[in-house]
């Protein structure tokens, strides 16, 4: 890209980040067609690597705000996220052997199943208390080895994943599912940035104005959720899936 359009990326990140901090994740999986078809993106593979450090810079601001709220389980992020970093090595590694092209047909799928994930569990609010523990501790490795390997593959933060899999895994309340969820959601995208950087797959000038985006619209988020999250989010969560199909749909139609 000969020059950043600032205006566009700014904007894309701020969204990816109001999501991301409202629910834990999504955002991410908006960043990659905003990057290419908002942001004008060529190459899949470099709006991939990009927005996966611009996500994980993104859920750290998030992680900040959710941790003086105490929302976070540390001991639940300290299984979930390291399994998880080794799974999002090995899903880049496969995921840049793709062509850029089928990659985001898959992507499209994806969005799909996740979009359907969110409307049958809009309802699903958690136990108060919930935590890791030496019953759950190899469900909670294995769900983040699995959404990992996902997040690195698709070069995206995984929360949408992350979110659902840590509260299958110890029943945990949404909110703190949120705030743990921004541990995984940074790990993975360090992990997967780093992959794609060391193959030149990153544009960082873009990535800095995404980032700043981001953290005004990951801070909005954050304080909208605790507002917000203290149930299921269950409208908020049939919207974003609408607003996932859309997208979903979208890509397929320019890519047929």
């Amino acid at each position: 890209m000969l020059a950043t359009p600032f205006l566009p990326a700014l904007a894309s990140g701020s969204l990816v980040g109001l999501v991301l901090g409202l629910i834990g994740g999504g955002g991410s999986i908006l960043a990659v067609p905003l990057l290419i078809y908002a942001v004008g993106v060529r190459n899949p593979h470099i709006a991939i690597g990009t927005s996966a450090f611009a996500v994980a810079v993104n859920a750290l601001a998030g992680l900040v705000s959710h941790a003086r709220e105490h929302t976070v389980k540390w001991r639940c992020a300290g299984f979930f996220a390291p399994a998880g970093m080794l799974g999002a090595a090995l899903g880049a590694q496969f995921g840049k052997a793709v062509d850029g092209q089928r990659l985001l047909l898959l992507f499209a799928f994806l969005m799909v199943l996740v979009g359907v994930a969110m409307i049958r569990g809009r309802h699903d609010e958690g136990i108060p208390g919930a935590a890791c523990n030496r019953d759950n501790v190899w469900k909670v490795g294995l769900f983040g080895l699995c959404t990992g390997g996902l997040s690195g593959f698709f070069g995206i933060g995984g929360g949408f994943l992350i979110v659902p899999a840590l509260m299958a895994a110890t029943h945990m309340p949404v909110l703190n599912a949120v705030g743990t969820s921004l541990v995984a959601v940074a790990a993975f995208g360090v992990t997967t940035a780093a992959s794609y950087a060391l193959s030149g797959l990153v544009d960082w000038p873009l990535a800095g104005w995404f980032i700043a985006g981001g953290v005004i619209g990951s801070l909005v988020g954050t304080h909208l959720a605790r507002r917000l999250g203290k149930g299921s989010g269950a409208t908020l969560k049939l919207v974003f899936a609408g607003l996932i199909f859309v997208v979903a749909g979208y890509i397929v139609f320019r890519n047929l």
